[in-house]
C-alpha cells in the first residue's frame, strides 16, 4: 500500500478532534515550508512603501 493511501485510510480511524489537529498540523507544516521569493518580497516592499507615499486607492463600496 502506498503511503499516502495508508495515511488516507488511517485518518478514517481518528477521533474528530485528531483529524482537526492532524489539518491543523498540516497546515502548519506547509506554511512553514514556503518561501518568500525575492520578487514578492520586493512587491511587498513596493506596495509599503505606497502607503507611506500615500499612493493607494481607497475602495468605497
Amino acid at each position: 500500500m502506498q503511503t499516502l493511501e495508508k495515511i488516507q485510510q488511517e485518518e478514517k480511524q481518528l477521533t474528530r478532534a485528531e483529524q482537526e489537529a492532524l489539518r491543523d498540523w498540516l497546515d502548519h507544516m506547509l506554511e512553514d515550508k514556503l518561501e518568500l521569493t525575492d520578487e514578492f518580497k520586493a512587491k511587498i516592499e513596493r506596495g509599503e512603501q505606497n502607503i507611506r507615499e500615500g499612493l493607494v486607492r481607497v475602495h468605497k463600496p
